[in-house]
């Protein structure tokens, strides 16, 4: 069997129809859309609106409310930093959920030098805040909450719509991070009410390159970036126009068959998540059961690396995800990547039983005979893994159950 490609929260492999859309603008429509005063400008400006008008159909959202980004990254930090620095004379305190995405979490450290006092709430064991806890922690200080609205390693869903109705009359900001969600469930705009929405075209089958932040139209956001007036001055510097016209067709396609897509991930993770426990006695689930995404099992086994599992995928030409101890990005590495998984931690797993855990992301690109390979290896794997533990070692040493 040729690889097996299960990780598609990193990113999704691009729709060919969505190429066939990118390639005249790779080729001869060459074109800078601010460029407005001769055919191939104005041909390249009416390409990024149509594109806009499409990213916003797809969260039921007007056109102008969408800022098109580079990445998902950037346009965290955007809405975070943005958002908090030209409000800031409302308030100096900020929320982020326990198991933000790192480009959310790591700007704590960066907004608390800068004069913020950044909170974190905390996450039950199935990975939902804490709405008892975020509405204790609101103050008149309160000026922003960023909380995710579906985690891409756990697969939870966070009450986004409950979170804006709690902050509505107060004052306060909502930003929520969409980018696992976005493209794989319905994502509306009309029942989350946030002020601020992060998503990106690489995860619902479009380019690398392209990402949005929703921003509803009247908030106030201090650009992060020096330069021209593109994004309506908010997001500085030339269109990727190649990439901003995939997004738009990605986000047309994602509309168009949403349902289909979700019938086959669901089929092929319930197929997975029935056969998986046969794996180990040791394997637990994570996230919540029922609310969340319909694309992702995530999960791991007491004892077992969770990135000595991967390598032993790879090896078996299974490409998955770990939110382990270790992380892939080896070159470059700070003393925070060696901690254990924000997110695991979050929810409680057990740090002396879990060296990290494994989730499978999948698309309605993969198949039937790919979950029923995976399941045919995983015994093997645990089975050798196990047997090399020195944890599980002990365990038997000790005569522990």
């Amino acid at each position: 069997m040729d690889q097996v490609y299960f990780d598609n929260s990193a990113g999704t492999k691009p729709d060919e129809r969505v190429i066939k859309a990118m390639m005249p603008y790779l080729e001869e429509k060459f074109g800078n859309p601010s460029s407005q005063f001769y055919p191939a400008g104005i041909e390249a400006l009416e390409a990024v609106t149509e594109a806009r008008g499409k990213v916003a159909g797809l969260v039921n959202c007007a056109p102008e409310e969408i800022i098109f980004t580079s990445c998902a990254t950037e346009s965290n930090n955007l809405a975070v930093g943005g958002l908090a620095h030209a409000n800031r004379q409302r308030g100096n305190h900020i929320i982020f959920s326990a198991i933000e995405h790192y480009s959310v979490m790591y700007q704590k450290e960066r907004l608390e030098k800068e004069g913020f006092s950044v909170t974190l709430v905390p996450v039950d064991n199935t990975g939902i805040i804490d709405l008892d806890r975020l509405e204790k922690e609101l103050s008149s200080d309160t000026v922003l909450v960023s909380v995710i609205l579906a985690s891409g390693e756990i697969g939870t869903i966070e009450p986004a719509a409950g979170i804006s109705r709690l902050l509505r009359g107060r004052d306060i900001l909502f930003h929520t991070d969409a980018t696992a969600a976005c493209g794989v469930i319905p994502v509306d705009l009309g029942e989350i009410q946030a002020d601020a929405m992060t998503f990106s075209a690489s995860s619902m089958h479009g380019p690398r390159g392209a990402a949005a932040l929703y921003l509803k139209k009247g908030t106030r956001l201090r650009p992060m970036m020096a330069g021209g007036y593109q994004e309506r001055g908010l997001r500085s510097g030339t269109e990727n126009v190649p990439a901003i016209v995939g997004f738009g067709k990605a986000a047309e396609l994602a509309v168009l068959e949403r349902a289909s897509r979700l019938e086959q991930v669901k089929r092929l993770t319930g197929k997975l998540a029935n056969g998986l426990p046969s794996c180990s006695e040791y394997l637990h689930f994570t996230g919540h059961p029922e609310i969340r995404l319909p694309n992702i099992v995530s999960f791991w086994i007491e004892y077992i690396e969770g990135e000595s599992i991967l390598l032993w995928l790879s090896a078996s030409r299974v490409a998955a995800s770990s939110g382990s101890a270790c992380s892939s990005n080896i070159s470059g590495r700070d003393e925070r990547d060696l901690s254990a998984s924000h997110v695991l931690t979050a929810i409680g797993v057990p740090n002396d039983i879990c060296a990290g855990s494994i989730s499978f992301s999948l698309s309605s690109r993969n198949t039937d005979e790919e979950a029923e390979y995976v399941l045919k290896i995983m015994p093997e794997i645990t089975a050798k893994l196990m047997s090399m533990s020195p944890w599980y070692g002990d365990k038997i040493k000790k005569g522990g159950n």
